[in-house]
């Protein structure tokens, strides 16, 4: 799971980080080196933001995920990082410069409203200093 979403478990959970081997997905693919690996038996209580999606994907199957939208996913995928073709997608695509992308087989969880787009959703109803 992403870094920071574990909020609580039963006995029985083991909670650990997880170092992502590859280096551009932890430099560019917004989710650091370091994500949250969870084993074991019991209830496990995460953070996520929004509503939660799950997809599952085949062997070989990719889907291609704005960083902060990746709330977790099974060991059995791998996660990697692809830069964003075409100069006006990247600049004006909103997105960034990467994608990242995760490979099956196994399932995918995603989140509809990471804190990044909450806290761009509600900036505009902030007052501004003037």
């Amino acid at each position: 799971a992403q870094k920071g979403a574990f909020l609580a478990c039963t006995e029985g959970i083991n909670v650990q980080m997880h170092f992502k081997k590859k280096l551009g997905a932890g430099l560019f693919g917004g989710l650091g080196f370091f994500m949250q690996k969870f084993t074991g038996t019991g209830t496990l209580f995460l953070e996520i933001d929004g509503n939660l999606e799950e997809k599952t994907l085949q062997a070989g199957e990719r889907i291609k995920i704005d960083a902060p939208y990746l709330a977790m996913m099974t060991e059995s995928c791998s996660m990697d990082i692809e830069k964003i073709k075409g100069v006006k997608n990247m600049v004006f695509g909103g997105e960034g410069m990467f994608n990242t992308v995760v490979t099956g087989p196994g399932k995918v969880w995603l989140q509809t409203m990471p804190m990044s787009a909450l806290a761009m959703a509600i900036a505009k109803y902030m007052p501004s200093k003037e």
